[in-house]
């Protein structure tokens, strides 16, 4: 799973090397039900307890370091950026790679529900480990250009990465490519597109084929929130062309903000669909995921969520799931 510190770059005044601490935390509750609501499991735990360090080593030189004090590894993200211009930055270390919308989300305030969506966590690098070796959190080390062009109607991100994961040096001579390109043509609508084209070592015969695509929209304004994508993907050995897997997945999320005790607090209604397919077409083999959810935000520091999910798997089993999280940051 991800865990990622506030990802904003300190804005200091010039030369002040003096680093921002931030930070943030998720304490959880899960409970687990079979078909029948029969109670299977439930605990406490902390999902993630992330702590960052940032600042600025020139105007346009800033850097970032963060860690999970929660789960292995401990490194997440080590960032050196240098800003040229608007249309141009270019960024060397470990991040989050920019394949789809909600991969580049705060799981803590960024995310409507308890989570990223189950066609994010199992797409993107979070859950396929199974699969390939490729590792949990979708982050990757490598280098990676971006910028906003066009009075910022169009925002772009490409980078070569390992394609081994996190915290994973290379272990061949074939790196990754990973990019977006987003269409802003109003200020609350974003178009996007990304790939994700690379292999990883298998074996002395094999190489691990993990290519992705998406292309998704979303609207967001102060009040409301619509999100989606559609994700197509191929994981597995190049030469075993039988242990390929093809996944084509969507997710469909909506939220809408009600301003309650005189406007100081703010409470979302969430409805969120995800299908996981893992067979040649989008309806083979698919799992539905329905969440339904309340988030509740009575302080921009601190926030609580309570979702209910209802699973529906391919072989027509059903489970029930129930989140509550506490998150909260400094």
């Amino acid at each position: 799973m991800l865990c990622i510190s506030v990802l904003a770059f300190a804005q200091e005044k010039k030369n002040n090397w003096i680093p921002k601490v931030s930070g943030f935390a998720q304490f959880r509750f899960d409970a687990n039900f079979d078909n029948d609501f029969k109670l299977m499991n439930d605990s406490f735990r902390f999902h993630r307890v992330c702590l960052s360090l940032s600042g600025n080593l020139t105007e346009k030189l800033t850097w970032m370091i963060s860690g999970d004090f929660v789960r292995q590894p401990m490194l997440v993200n080590a960032i050196v950026k240098y800003d040229f211009c608007d249309a141009f930055a270019i960024q060397a270390g470990q991040f989050k790679t920019p394949f789809t919308i909600e991969n580049d989300l705060n799981p803590a305030f960024g995310c409507e529900i308890f989570d990223y969506g189950s066609a994010i966590k199992e797409l993107v690098g979070y859950e396929f480990s199974y699969i390939s070796p490729l590792g949990a959190l979708g982050c990757d080390i490598g280098v990676m250009a971006s910028g906003k062009l066009a009075n910022n109607v169009i925002e772009y991100k490409a980078g070569i990465f390992n394609g081994n994961g996190i915290n994973n040096i290379d272990n061949n001579n074939n790196k990754i490519f990973v990019g977006r390109l987003d269409f802003h043509p109003i200020k609350s609508l974003t178009l996007s597109g990304s790939i994700r084209n690379g292999n990883y070592y298998c074996d002395t015969i094999n190489k691990g084929v993990f290519n992705r695509w998406s292309i998704g929209a979303q609207f967001k304004n102060d009040r409301l929130v619509i999100r989606s994508e559609y994700i197509g993907a191929e994981t597995g050995k190049e030469i075993q062309y039988s242990s390929h897997v093809k996944n084509y997945s969507f997710y469909a999320v909506a939220g809408y903000w009600f301003k309650i005790c005189k406007g100081k607090q703010k409470i979302m209604p969430v409805l969120r669909y995800d299908r996981v397919g893992a067979g040649t077409a989008f309806n083979e083999d698919a799992v539905n995921y329905y969440t339904a959810g309340i988030y509740y935000l009575p302080i921009p520091q601190f926030n609580f969520k309570l979702d209910y999910q209802y699973i529906n798997w391919s072989n027509s089993e059903e489970d029930h799931h129930i989140v509550a999280i506490l998150n909260y940051r400094f």
